[in-house]
């Protein structure tokens, strides 16, 4: 279990590292690549934002012609003409306000719902090599945390945008319509809210991303710590003040970062909104000089006087955005370093599907070694890039080595060898959890890398030494295997896996819930659920990796019974524990250090008193299974 100062280490960069970094290339035009199927509704959206810029026109043009024309005239009926059309100006412009949010908000949603499902598809279709190398927490955060940050530059940053600019320029040319010299006046002060931009701008950015990662480390401590694996860990060692107090390092670390984004943005806001008060006064001072000398009426200048907080909130805003979009921009960085991470193990354009099986599997001449962790892969989940160390387990050597045989269909093949020889290597090259470095693996004379994934597997059934059962209820995990299942299916393999019993006895029966992990059951009980689950799933392929491992010498003779009649006429791979399933194996393949060393029957490899024999030897002597396992 890794340490809260380690995943700090991992996650976290140095800051004056971090602000130096740019955005990827690309970042921006593949952000705006993911509108594209949204042109209706951002068509409508723009649409409703200049009908409500202009509708917000109307009431301080027409304040102004009551002030010169309808006052000084005492016309009450222009007046109330007047005053009824500001007042529909209004209504007008919130329900535009209205249609533009909605239309906003669909567009937001539709894309971050784009965005979310094609991380989470890509992810989970990642090799299993990935996740041996990644932290859950982290994978959580990207699907969570960056993707919510990139809802909110759509949702929230694209809408302030295009609603500032469109004010912005109706409002600009509105007002040098009525009195240029005061629009120029007020224009003056521009420069004054470009300037400090930039510099806070990539601040704020560095700071997001420290914010991100460090949130990230968080996520991949309490993760672990957190489920009940992590938590009965923690209480067995009597950890918890140490827990806590690395917990509360990480936590204030970012509760800092958050204070200092805070203050620079609102030091970044305050500063803007004094220039624009400046800017105000200095309107109203220039415009009233104006007004004696007679060059300018009242009601152009007070017209002047409300366009021209249109202009300076816009610029407030927009200059704001540019650092909201800056550091939006950094979410979608990281969902993408994510998404462009290739799957070394993805289906050929040419790949078959493997339609039925009758059970043969070859290995020729496989040679295996477990790939060490990409940098590429690191550095997309915010961590290091790996360095010769990391790579140290490519030195010893492959895991599998030439490795030759030959499983007939409905055989049932034990694989033994002594820890680390290979065997769930093996296993797992069978499924296609990993690729071969040479030779090959052959399914009825297919090789696994030129059929597509989801036929191959759809015909092998693995139950393994630890299976995993959601925290959901039993038919549910039962029916992960076969979704349509029937609830007699169900009863008839549980019947065979010799669990329908206890599942019976449970006050909720079938929809008792197992806890995650399934930690509410034993481990004989989870064994046997996840033994009725292969069974539901009727491959034609199993592979039992100690599957009666966790079973007393009652149950596994009840399951191993309940195996030999459901395994009939099936292809069989077991990784021998027990004496029962290497002696009734129809034939043994023993590994040491990767290679194949014996093969053949029970009684015939005892004869030849090589590694097998001593094995069997061990094991007897000390009626300890865990020999041959």
């Amino acid at each position: 279990m890794q340490s809260l100062e380690s995943a700090h280490g991992a996650m976290g960069h140095d800051p004056a590292a971090v602000e130096g970094r740019h955005l990827a290339p690309g970042t921006v035009r593949r952000a705006a690549a993911l509108a594209l199927p949204y042109r209706m509704m951002l068509t409508g959206f723009l649409a409703a934002q200049l009908l409500g810029a202009l509708a917000f026109l109307v009431p301080p043009i027409l304040f102004g012609r009551i002030i010169d024309e309808a006052i000084p005239a005492g016309d009450r009926w222009q007046l109330n003409v007047l005053a009824a059309i500001i007042v529909a100006a209004a209504f007008c412009e919130a329900g535009l306000s209205f249609i533009e949010r909605w239309w906003s908000a669909r567009i937001g949603e539709g894309l971050i719902f784009d965005l979310r499902v094609g991380l989470y598809d890509h992810v989970q279709r990642m090799p299993i090599a990935f996740f041996t190398h990644v932290q859950t927490g982290s994978l959580i955060s990207r699907m969570n945390n960056d993707v919510i940050g990139a809802q909110r530059a759509f949702t929230g940053t694209l809408s302030s945008v295009v609603s500032n600019t469109i004010v912005l320029a109706t409002t600009l040319v509105a007002m040098l319509a009525l009195e240029w010299r005061l629009t120029l006046l007020a224009l003056a002060l521009l420069p004054v809210f470009i300037a400090p931009t930039k510099r806070v701008g990539r601040r704020l950015q560095a700071l997001t991303r420290q914010s991100m990662e460090h949130n990230a480390a968080m996520n991949t401590v309490m993760t672990e710590r957190l489920n009940v694996a992590g938590a009965l860990l923690v209480k067995l060692f009597g950890r918890h003040d140490i827990e806590r107090a690395g917990f509360s390092r990480s936590a204030r670390t970012v509760r800092d970062i958050g204070v200092r984004s805070a203050l620079y943005g609102r030091a970044f806001f305050i500063g803007l909104s004094l220039v624009g008060a400046v800017g105000a006064a200095m309107l109203y001072w220039v415009g009233a000089h104006l007004v004696i000398s007679g060059a300018l009426t009242v009601g152009t200048l007070v017209a002047m006087g409300l366009m021209v907080v249109r202009i300076y909130m816009p610029l407030t805003s927009l200059t704001n955005a540019r650092v909201d979009v800056m550091t939006a921009l950094v979410s979608f960085e990281r969902v993408f370093a994510v998404l462009d991470l290739p799957n070394p193990i993805d289906d050929r354009s040419d790949a078959v599907e493997l339609d039925s099986v009758d059970g043969r599997i070859e290995l020729r001449d496989v040679t295996f070694t477990y790939p060490a962790a990409d940098s590429q892969m690191l550095l997309a989940l915010g961590g290091a890039p790996a360095t010769p160390q990391q790579h140290s387990d490519t030195a010893a050597g492959p895991v599998l080595d030439s490795v030759s045989a030959v499983i007939e269909p409905g055989q049932t093949v034990a694989l033994v060898g002594p820890s680390g020889a290979g065997k769930t290597t093996l296993a797992a090259l069978i499924a296609r959890l990993y690729d071969v470095d040479s030779g090959a693996v052959s399914i009825d004379g297919h090789d696994v890398r030129d059929v597509t994934s989801a036929s191959l597997r759809s015909h092998i059934g693995v139950v393994s030494q630890d299976p995993h059962l959601f925290h959901d209820t039993i038919a549910a995990n039962l029916r992960y295997a076969r979704p349509g299942a029937t609830d007699e299916e169900l009863a008839a393999v549980c019947r065979a896996a010799h669990i329908d019993e206890l599942i019976g006895s449970l006050p909720e029966g079938w929809n008792t819930v197992v806890g995650e992990r399934g930690y509410r059951l034993s481990g004989g009980e989870k064994q046997r659920l996840a033994i009725a689950r292969v069974l539901l799933k009727h491959p034609a392929i199993v592979v039992l990796d100690e599957a009666t491992s966790h079973l007393d010498s009652e149950n596994e003779a009840l399951v191993q019974s309940a195996l030999a009649t459901a395994l009939a006429g099936r292809t069989a791979v077991v990784i021998a524990h027990r004496l029962s399933t290497i002696a009734d194996a129809d034939q043994i393949l023993v590994l040491d250090r990767g290679r194949l060393v014996e093969q053949g029957r029970h009684l015939e490899l005892l004869a030849a008193e090589g590694l097998y024999a001593d094995l069997y030897r061990t094991l007897v002597g000390t009626d300890e299974p865990a020999g041959v396992a």
